[in-house]
């Protein structure tokens, strides 16, 4: 195994990975980034792929895909200081690529992956009732969620994305929005507990989701702490006024909305409610998030904050 390993999502950005990646692989190596390349095969494989890479001397592992081939991988090697990621972004979404700026185009990608700076950051350990009703614990890596927002990102993973991630995502919130039914959710983090009637609650490690809303703007992915934004009671007037502020970072102080911040994160409801992690909905509430120090090196680029 050579010490960078391309590995690639060939369904990511509705197919056109897999059938570019030729060309890509070529571009890539004419800006002198060379190594082997691991495909998936289905959903979930990719984190296999990257801990036996690692494990066969991988020192880089490029991820050509979109946020869930990022969260995958970071699920692979969460906890490992032996390797590095670097990103092309290929997904719709792009929100991790977004926090580090790392270039959408390949060209700059490669050139971060080649010659960016390594940084530390934490990931989110989320444990949650999966589908088949046992008790599930996956790590994210950019942001997770509990309620309307995981229905939001079923609704754009089960449609076509050919338009992009946020007319996507803007579409599936306001379809999802319009028949939403609002849960009382009892909330605690860290000593702080709320209890009220919400459409979600998001616990930002980073700082975009839902295809490009600046969510938490000031969400630091390397300060031991999420942010976490409770989103009160909305009213359709609400959504309208704030939804295209959240696309800039200035939806912020809002009178329905609460910013706390802490280590550990519990949500529950009386009804199971929708979990988001990176873009993916893998199960319900009730659910707890925990802090996981330092545990993903991600290749950002050296002008980055």
């Amino acid at each position: 195994m050579s010490d960078t390993v391309f590995l690639v999502n060939p369904a990511s950005a509705n197919g056109s990975t897999g059938r570019r990646w030729a060309e890509m692989a070529h571009r890539a190596a004419t800006r002198g980034l060379e190594g082997d390349t691991l495909f998936s095969q289905g959903p979930g494989q990719l984190g296999e792929l990257a801990r036996n890479a690692a494990d066969d001397g991988a020192k880089l592992l490029v991820v050509v895909g979109g946020d869930g081939s990022v969260n995958e991988v970071a699920n692979g090697i969460a906890g490992r200081d032996d390797v590095e990621i670097a990103v092309i972004p290929r997904g719709t979404g792009w929100d991790f690529a977004r926090t580090y700026k790392i270039p959408h185009k390949l060209d700059g990608a490669v050139d971060v992956a080649l010659i960016g700076r390594p940084r530390t950051i934490d990931l989110g350990r989320a444990t949650y009732r999966a589908w088949d009703g046992n008790e599930a614990s996956t790590y994210f890596a950019n942001v997770a969620s509990a309620g309307m927002s995981g229905a939001i990102a079923q609704r754009a993973n089960d449609t076509t994305k050919v338009l992009g991630g946020k007319i996507s995502y803007l579409w599936a919130t306001l379809a999802v929005f319009a028949r939403w039914q609002n849960s009382e959710l009892r909330l605690t983090v860290d000593d702080e507990s709320r209890v009220g009637q919400m459409h979600d609650v998001v616990v930002a490690n980073g700082r975009t989701f839902g295809g490009g809303m600046i969510i938490c703007p000031e969400a630091e992915p390397d300060d031991g702490l999420f942010d976490v934004l409770t989103i009160g009671d909305l009213t359709k007037g609400d959504l309208l006024v704030t939804l295209p502020k959240t696309y800039r970072g200035r939806h912020l102080p809002h009178p329905k909305a609460e910013l706390l911040r802490g280590k550990v994160v519990t949500i529950e409801a009386d009804a199971p409610l929708p979990v988001e992690l990176d873009g993916e909905q893998p199960g319900n509430t009730p659910a707890r998030f925990e802090v996981v120090p330092g545990a993903l090196r991600v290749r950002v680029p050296a002008s980055a904050q």
